[in-house]
């Protein structure tokens, strides 16, 4: 029986939402990974597999204690609050430093990535004919997702549908980045951006007594594209974390292989020296989004300048980002220790 947790470990379960929902921002980085590397990627994975229809029996029949004991709200409510913050806080430094420092952001990531292999494979003993394929797999299709081209725009509803199941995967699949495959898909500015900011001005519109939208069929459209996105997130986060739950319970080794083969693949989408590509018009100008940002398009990548004095503060990045995976190393293995001291009530 896992031990009570502390108002310390209370907080550091909302900075890891924090982290996560900073994560999840970053196109080619994985909120999953950081729940992976630090500690509770299996209790995230189980509690979401618990929103299912005995949850539900649950909360309609007014055992309202039982439902939040059964899906473990105490912990995804922590969780998702640190989301919710880092989504207003957090992610809106990253914004800033993705626009003046981008090559120091990308660094940092890719050294906390190469933290998180490390801690991962360094407890990871099982190696044999099983599971060395297995982690080999995971590389190579890690690897061949970075260097995708991305496809075209597509506002089919069955395909915005498919978007949204995949889009929930850099939450449950560490190293996978969900807003990253929504740009190989084409379909990030409709669904991350122009979706966001026509729900936004929808809001502030019902609460000035606006109703004009009703009418606007431009807006309407992109609401019912929202709507099937979240459709399909809600059904791809059920999905996938049934199926992650029964691979950690039936094939834990293996499903660990090829996480960590997976999260050792994505790297190449991390690679701190890239130019990034923007979708042009016919006359060669950089299309911008609703927000007013250029499109991304993909990325370019080449080996750095060691002459160059950024290239070596961008080494200390990427040694900073190993470093907070060794701190978060070391703070999971002395809250083990202290669990095993602590006597149970």
């Amino acid at each position: 029986m896992q031990q009570p947790r502390t108002i310390l470990d209370n907080f550091f379960l909302v900075i890891k939402g924090l982290c996560m929902g900073a994560a999840n921002k970053v196109p080619g980085v994985s909120g999953g990974i950081v729940a992976f590397v630090a500690g509770f990627y299996e209790e995230f994975i189980y509690s979401l597999q618990k929103l299912n229809s005995k949850a539900l029996k649950l909360l309609f029949n007014g055992r309202f204690r039982s439902f939040f004991r059964y899906i473990n709200a105490k912990f995804l409510g922590l969780l998702i609050f640190g989301m919710l913050v880092s989504y207003f806080s957090v992610s809106r430094i990253l914004d800033y430093f993705l626009k003046h420092n981008e090559l120091f952001v990308w660094a940092t990531f890719f050294g906390m990535v190469i933290g998180s292999i490390y801690h991962i494979g360094k407890d990871f003993s099982p190696w044999n004919k099983r599971t060395i394929p297995a982690g080999l797999i995971g590389l190579i299709i890690g690897i061949s997702i970075s260097f995708l081209n991305p496809a075209k725009e597509n506002d089919n509803l069955l395909f915005i549908f498919f978007c949204g199941i995949v889009s929930v995967s850099g939450m449950t699949l560490p190293g996978l980045s969900g807003s990253f495959i929504l740009i190989l898909m084409g379909n990030y500015v409709l669904l991350l951006v122009d979706s966001v900011n026509a729900l936004y001005d929808t809001f502030s519109e019902l609460f000035s007594g606006d109703f004009t939208f009703l009418n606007n069929a431009e807006r309407m459209q992109t609401l019912k594209i929202l709507a099937v996105f979240t459709l399909g997130s809600i059904t791809g986060l059920v999905t996938f974390s049934h199926l992650l739950s029964y691979l950690l319970k039936h094939y834990k080794s293996t499903t660990t292989a090829v996480l960590l083969g997976f999260i050792t693949g994505s790297l190449g989408v991390l690679w701190p020296w890239k130019k990034t590509i923007f979708k042009l018009d016919p006359a060669n100008n950089p299309i911008l989004d609703t927000n007013g940002n250029k499109i991304i398009l993909n990325y370019t990548r080449y080996f750095p300048d060691m002459a160059k004095a950024e290239t070596w503060w961008a080494i200390l990045f990427i040694l900073m980002g190993i470093l907070v995976l060794l701190i978060l190393d070391w703070y999971g293995n002395n809250r083990k220790k202290n669990e095993q001291i602590r006597p149970s009530r």
